[in-house]
């Protein structure tokens, strides 16, 4: 999985992306505490360790070194997040002996964020340990039905799901409906496991409402991915991991996150994201506190670090997502960096116009679309 937003001073649109919570791509099964949801503590000052999972791409060299020179805590940060469905397959057991793996925090996506903790898996915040949070997230992102208040939910990062193309190999592709028509394409291209993100982007591109999408909307949709794999157009499904293939000039266009195009364009300055015709979908990702978390107060003192707009303009200047801290754009204004003004990290209306929040499959059917889907991706 990767508001990826201050992004959003410019876009009122994006309060819609706050709002969107979706379920996961695989039945999660069960196993939660049926208690009642449990505060992380923060104890004293911040020291000791510190494990962060966290997705790909989204953090700058420095950012790591300086938190742990302020604070004495000493960082394992790890990047392990490649899919929601695949990384909570992974802690799952942990989780429901009540322990995290080691890790104080994890970053995934609204809807995962919720199933997680629906089943009892993550803890509430000691809020007065976070004051920056408190303080400095972005309006736009302050209640969004999943997690109203915000009780156990920050946002790291908030993002667009659109086009990710090699210039060079695919100057035509502008739609999702070329990634499926242009036979010049057949087996260069890859769509995201994630079930909210392709499949959405999939029934746009069939003329759907997505936030109105009927059962017979998404089952249609996958239909129509199945059988672009069956002819060949659609070469793999992945995660985070198709950076490696587009890096290469292995495939010529995916469906992906927006700025992990601007990351990629290091290794391949023929990488671009290209907002499709039909519009994009939003999301964000949000550092959560799991049970059995070994240390609270390091995990409270990072998220109050990165809330921190100096802090965070350093992050957003890497990343180019939508950061949820209110007044990095200023900050990147006087530094003089190209982000500043780049519809990627502060989307206009006008850019975002056509897109949609994150959408749920209807629920009493959720269960069929989620195996539906999962019988594609994994033929």
């Amino acid at each position: 999985m990767k508001d990826h937003l201050t992004k959003l001073v410019a876009a009122i649109c994006f309060a819609a992306l706050a709002l969107g919570a979706a379920a996961c791509g695989s039945d999660l099964g069960g196993g939660g505490s049926e208690e009642e949801v449990t505060t992380a503590e923060a104890e004293g000052t911040a020291s000791g360790e510190l494990a962060i999972s966290n997705w790909p791409f989204y953090i700058d060299k420095d950012t790591v070194p300086e938190f742990e020179k302020e604070t004495g805590v000493s960082v394992d940060y790890t990047e392990d997040v490649n899919d929601n469905n695949d990384f909570f397959a992974k802690v799952q057991p942990d989780l429901q002996n009540g322990e995290s793996g080691g890790a104080s925090i994890y970053v995934v996506t609204d809807w995962m964020a919720e199933k997680m903790y629906d089943l009892g898996f993550l803890q509430d915040f000691d809020k007065e340990a976070i004051p920056n949070f408190e303080e400095n997230l972005t309006p736009n992102l302050e209640s969004p039905d999943f997690d109203p208040e915000r009780n156990y939910s920050a946002p790291w990062q908030s993002g667009m799901t659109g086009l990710i193309v090699n210039t060079e190999l695919a100057p035509d592709i502008t739609s999702i409906e070329d990634l499926f028509e242009d036979p010049q394409y057949k087996g260069e291209i890859s769509v995201l496991t994630e079930l909210r993100d392709t499949v959405p982007l999939v029934m746009k591109s069939m003329g759907v409402e997505v936030e109105d999408a009927t059962t017979e909307d998404w089952m249609a949709a996958i239909d129509k991915l199945q059988q672009a794999v069956d002819d060949g157009q659609i070469v793999d499904f992945t995660g985070n991991d198709y950076a490696a293939d587009m890096a290469r000039g292995d495939l010529a266009a995916v469906i992906g996150w927006s700025g992990d195009a601007v990351q990629l364009q290091a290794d391949n300055p023929n990488i671009e994201f290209r907002m499709p015709e039909e519009g994009c979908i939003q999301w964000s990702d949000n550092m959560v506190i799991p049970v059995g978390a070994p240390n609270p107060t390091a995990a409270y003192s990072w998220i109050d670090y990165v809330y921190d707009p100096e802090n965070q303009a350093q992050i957003t200047d890497y990343n180019y997502y939508v950061s949820p801290v209110d007044g990095v754009q200023p900050i990147l204004e006087e530094q003089n960096s190209d982000a500043a003004e780049s519809d990627l990290v502060f989307p206009s209306e006008d850019y975002v116009a056509n897109c949609s929040s994150q959408p749920n499959p209807p629920a009493e059917d959720e269960e069929e679309i989620e195996k539906a889907f999962q019988q594609v991706v994994t033929g």
